[in-house]
């Protein structure tokens, strides 16, 4: 198990971008969240089996649309009892 801070650019606002990646964290069975940034980037945090961690932008970034430039990672300690995946600032 795993938890990444992930910062992503790129045509990631205005584009489905956080729904896409609840869809995406739902499907392969992550926790987290989404949130749109003040600069037009978005931060996630997510958390899973690393196999499943590394399959989500992947995922997010098959939705129309979105075009991830480049994303800024760091791995974090675990949140121990998260259970869902949530939309942050909607």
């Amino acid at each position: 198990m795993i938890r990444k801070s992930i910062r992503v650019f790129g045509q990631v606002q205005g584009v489905g971008f956080r729904y896409r990646a609840s869809y995406a964290a739902k499907e392969l069975g992550l926790t987290g969240w989404v949130e749109n940034l003040w600069d037009g980037s978005v931060q996630i945090e997510i958390q899973g089996p690393r196999l499943q961690v590394e399959k989500f932008l992947p995922a997010v970034e098959e939705g129309s649309f979105v075009r991830i430039d480049y994303a800024e990672e760091t791995e974090m300690d675990v949140v121990e009892d998260e259970r869902r995946f949530r939309v942050r600032g909607y």
